[in-house]
């Protein structure tokens, strides 16, 4: 038996199939990226512990591609994350291997990590790692600021229901 929106999961991966070799204009990409990285920051001020790693980093540069995208970020001293133009040799360059943005978005979605090729210092590896399987957005502790606790504490639930009805089985 099919989920209730299994529907629009398949329309889903129907229209990521169609949008394979769609490419965004460079402003669109880069407006994203810095839009990301507003939203790493601001996670990442949340765990001190975090910081104090990446600030051991600074002036290192990470560069993550994906398809035709690249994102090549460096350390700031403060230890957050600033973008810079296209490094031809970062410290730590990540190639992420899945194709498809929608088995992308559902391993994210898992708590996975994407398959993919690591190059570059050892230790910025090791800590980008255990950045990835450590520092977590609170979403409902955010929304609690602006909403309030309790409407905060629905959306999340809603949300979660949604996603777990639309994730394939």
């Amino acid at each position: 038996m099919k989920k209730p929106l299994a529907a629009f999961a398949d329309a889903a991966a129907q229209l990521s199939a169609m949008t394979m070799n769609f490419q965004p204009p460079s402003f669109l990409v880069e407006g994203a990226q810095d839009r990301l990285l507003l939203l790493l920051n601001h996670v990442l001020m949340q765990e001190p512990a975090a910081i104090a790693r990446l600030q051991r980093q600074q002036h290192r540069t990470v560069q993550i591609v994906w398809r035709d995208l690249s994102l090549s970020c460096r350390i700031t001293p403060a230890g957050l994350l600033e973008r810079v133009s296209v490094q031809t040799d970062p410290d730590l360059s990540l190639h992420i291997s899945q194709s498809s943005p929608m088995a992308l978005l559902q391993t994210l979605t898992q708590g996975d990590k994407p398959a993919m090729q690591v190059q570059g210092d050892v230790m910025l590896a090791a800590d980008v790692n255990w950045l990835v399987d450590h520092v977590r957005w609170d979403l409902e502790e955010d929304l609690s600021r602006l909403l309030g606790d309790a409407f905060a504490h629905q959306c999340v639930a809603m949300g979660r229901k949604i996603f777990n009805a639309v994730r394939p089985s």
